[in-house]
């Protein structure tokens, strides 16, 4: 029998995948498809993941490892454009739950928090400065932009994150789950390579 967090879960999952909805606006928005009531307890994200996992292994087994490689490949180049801030690749791009409608999560580690944006400014890129909550719950400044993907033959929401250096020391402890959650350049390269063309 499918719980009701299971069935918001797979709800969530199909609007995560096929619209590229953030994984608590897919739970909201899952609770109103399936006419439950606001206050219904909602699955956490690990049960969302799975749930999108799963529905990739179901319904985009053909298309998936393609468009997350797409996505690996920009991520990577925007890493290298910022190498100086220390990136780690963060989110479904990292974890391979990724697909053509999945934004790129990039997490900077600075000297100063300011000069990242000092950087796209000096290389005038388009960037819209936002605050989103960080790993740890806190607020953090998100400088977000679009980018072209060739592979993709669209444009791709790149979020660059801003962190203090600080931050770095407890950012690469293993999530609940045992995973790494996030990595750096050499880590996505090794992805990349791993990945067949």
């Amino acid at each position: 029998m499918v719980t009701v967090a299971a069935e918001i879960a797979n709800t969530a999952a199909r609007l995560v995948v096929e619209e590229g909805a953030e994984y608590a606006q897919a739970k909201r928005r899952a609770l109103k498809a399936l006419g439950l009531p606001a206050r219904t307890a909602l699955p956490d994200n690990d049960a969302v993941e799975e749930a999108v996992a799963e529905y990739i292994a179901v319904f985009c087994a053909d298309t998936q490892p393609g468009e997350l490689r797409a996505l690996r490949q920009l991520a990577f180049v925007w890493m290298e454009r910022m190498a100086e801030f220390r990136p780690h690749l963060a989110g479904a791009v990292w974890y391979g739950t990724a697909t053509r409608r999945s934004d790129i999560y990039i997490q900077l580690f600075c000297d100063d928090p300011k000069s990242a944006e000092i950087a796209l400014i000096d290389h005038r890129v388009d960037y819209e400065p936002r605050t989103v909550t960080g790993f740890r719950g806190e607020s953090v400044e998100a400088l977000s932009l679009s980018s072209f993907s060739r592979e993709l033959g669209e444009m791709i929401g790149v979020h660059l994150l801003v962190y203090d250096l600080d931050d770095l020391r407890g950012a690469l402890r293993p999530d609940a789950r045992g995973r790494t959650p996030r990595g750096d350049l050499t880590a996505v390269r090794r992805l990349l390579q791993e990945i067949p063309s």
